[in-house]
C-alpha cells in the first residue's frame, strides 16, 4: 500500500490538474461565445447567397458557359483544404477530420490522381507531413480565433484561379459542421467545380412564401459570373467558422469531462488515503498495546 506522504502527493497533483482543467474549460467557453455568434449571424448570409445564386441561375436559363460550373472530363488532379485546429485537448476533435481526409484520399487515390492539400490548423499539417503529402499551402494560427473574411477571400481566390489554369481538376473543403454542443460533424463539400445550382419546377406550394421578380441589371449571365467566384470564398469563409465553432465546444467538452475525472480520482484517493491512515493509527495503537504488556511482563 503507498504510503500517507505519497498519497497526499497524488491528491496535491490531481488537485492542481483539475484547476487547469476548469481554467480551460472556461477559457473555451468563453471563446466558443464569440465564435458561435460569428457563425449564426454568417448563416443566414450564406443560405440568402445561394438562393441569389439559384434565382440568377434560372432566369439565365442555364445557359452560362462560365467554366467555374463545368466538371472536367477527366480528373487527375484534387486538391483538398482540410480545416483543423492549431492546438490539441480537444478530445478527437482534430482525430475525426484527420481520419475523414485520410479516407478521402484513400478512395480517391489512382495511378494517375495527384492530391494536394491546403492546411488551416497545425494538427492537420503536421498530420499530412508526416503521411508524405503535397502540401501547397498552409495557413497557422486561424482556426479558433477571430477570423477576418480576408483570410476566406485570399485563399478562395488562390483556389479559384489554380482550378481556371488547370492546376486543380476538382477541389474539396473538409471541416467540422457545428451541429450541438455534443456533436460536431466531419463532413466534406465539393467548392469546384461548383455544384449545379437547380431549382424546383414543382408548382408552388400555398405555405410557399411569394417570390418577389426581379430585374437584373447588368444580365444575369453577367451577374452569375461575378457571383461564382465569390461563392467560393462565401463556403470556404463559412466552413471555417463551422470548424471554429466546433473546436471550441469539442474542447470545452473535453476539459469538463477531464474535471469530472479528477473529482473520481480525488474520491479514490482520498479513500485510499483514509485507508492508509488508519492501518497507520492501527499500527501504532498494537505498538503501544504492545509496549505496555511488556512493561506489565
Amino acid at each position: 500500500m503507498a504510503t500517507l506522504k505519497e498519497v497526499k502527493t497524488k491528491i496535491g497533483a490531481v488537485k492542481k490538474t483539475k484547476q487547469i482543467t476548469r481554467a480551460m474549460n472556461m477559457v473555451a467557453t468563453s471563446r466558443l461565445r464569440g465564435a458561435q455568434t460569428m457563425m449564426d449571424n454568417f448563416r443566414p448570409y450564406a443560405a440568402k447567397f445561394a438562393e441569389v445564386l439559384g434565382s440568377l441561375a434560372e432566369k439565365s436559363g442555364g445557359e452560362t458557359a462560365n467554366p467555374l460550373i463545368v466538371p472536367r472530363e477527366e480528373v487527375r488532379k484534387i486538391h483538398i483544404v482540410l480545416c483543423t485546429s492549431d492546438r490539441g485537448l480537444c478530445a478527437g476533435f482534430n482525430v475525426n477530420l484527420i481520419e475523414k481526409a485520410e479516407s478521402f484520399v484513400d478512395e480517391k487515390t489512382g495511378e494517375d490522381i495527384e492530391i494536394s492539400f491546403t492546411n488551416f490548423g497545425k494538427r492537420g499539417r503536421d498530420r499530412c507531413r508526416k503521411n508524405g503529402f503535397n502540401i501547397e499551402n498552409e495557413h497557422i494560427g486561424v482556426v479558433g480565433t477571430h477570423i477576418g473574411f480576408n483570410v476566406a477571400s485570399q485563399s478562395g481566390q488562390q483556389l479559384v484561379e489554380g482550378y481556371l489554369d488547370g492546376t486543380y481538376d476538382e477541389v474539396y473543403v473538409i471541416y467540422a459542421e457545428f451541429v450541438s454542443m455534443a456533436r460536431q460533424t466531419p463532413t466534406i463539400k465539393q467548392l469546384l467545380p461548383i455544384p449545379a445550382i437547380t431549382t424546383s419546377d414543382e408548382e408552388p406550394d400555398a405555405d410557399t412564401p411569394y417570390m418577389a421578380e426581379h430585374i437584373c441589371e447588368p444580365s444575369a449571365e453577367e451577374l452569375l459570373g461575378h457571383l461564382l467566384p465569390r461563392s467560393v470564398h462565401v463556403q470556404l469563409y463559412s466552413a471555417l467558422l463551422e470548424t471554429s465553432t466546433s473546436e471550441h465546444a469539442a474542447r470545452m467538452t473535453a476539459m469538463d469531462n477531464a474535471s469530472k475525472a479528477c473529482d473520481d480520482m480525488l474520491e479514490d484517493l482520498t479513500l485510499i488515503y483514509n485507508k492508509a491512515r488508519q492501518a497507520a493509527i492501527t499500527a501504532e495503537l498494537m505498538d503501544i498495546v504492545g509496549g505496555a504488556e511488556a512493561l506489565k511482563g
